[in-house]
């Protein structure tokens, strides 16, 4: 088996590599999505693409998007990427960051930078470290599609749901578009801002990376 299709079956754990930022740990997820069947990319709607939730570590009620702490020793897409191997056992491209929130745990005593990516999904692994402690969906009741308005629901935190919002606003256009003005094929960036705030016109026009554009444009022919 070459090397590039080995999975790691144990997560990292330990904090000695725990990036912080003004006392804050830092953590990084995504929001991990893939298309049905559709026609046209112009017509892109909210009922097009399908996202995928995990179960919480410690039950409880609603899900979440995969996330954990950002290491020393990796770039931020690079845990991006770790994180939603181990948690929800997909993997992906990694497209342009959505933003940073602030935010604490439910008891107040620890706080958190966390930063969000969409990761449009190319493969979903049969093991991966945490498949026994982590219930992964991409359905919902009776067999359907987890989409977006089923996630609004279920996801149990509000920051989270503030993500998904900005992957929706990326992936639906107000307007008919032409492919090549959905995507025009920009490098990709990890720039974020200090806050969670954003420009309306970035909000709207924001493309995906260039390698997410051929896995679409592929699946439309």
């Amino acid at each position: 088996m070459e090397l590039k299709e080995m999975v790691v079956l144990v997560s990292r754990s330990g904090r000695h590599l725990q990036r912080y930022n003004k006392g804050r740990r830092q953590v990084v997820g995504c929001i991990p999505y893939r298309y049905k069947d559709f026609t046209e990319l112009s017509m892109v709607d909210e009922d097009a693409f399908e996202v995928l939730l995990i179960s919480p570590q410690r039950k409880g009620k609603g899900l979440l998007f995969p996330k954990g702490g950002w290491e020393k020793d990796e770039t931020i897409e690079d845990a991006a990427q770790r994180e939603t191997v181990e948690e929800a056992g997909v993997r992906g491209e990694v497209e342009c960051k959505l933003g940073t929130w602030y935010f604490e745990n439910k008891s107040g005593d620890t706080a958190y930078e966390g930063h969000m990516f969409p990761l449009f999904v190319t493969e979903q692994l049969d093991s991966w470290p945490e498949k026994e402690i982590r219930e992964r969906t991409w359905t919902f009741k009776n067999q359907l599609q987890m989409n977006v308005r089923e996630a609004r629901k279920l996801c149990q935190n509000g920051w989270m749901k503030e993500a998904l919002e900005l992957v929706v606003s990326r992936l639906t256009p107000q307007s008919k578009r032409t492919k090549g003005e959905l995507f025009p094929g920009i490098k990709r960036t990890s720039s974020g801002r200090a806050f969670f705030l954003w420009d309306v016109e970035l909000k709207y026009s924001l493309p995906l990376t260039s390698s997410t554009e051929k896995h679409r444009l592929r699946n439309s022919l």
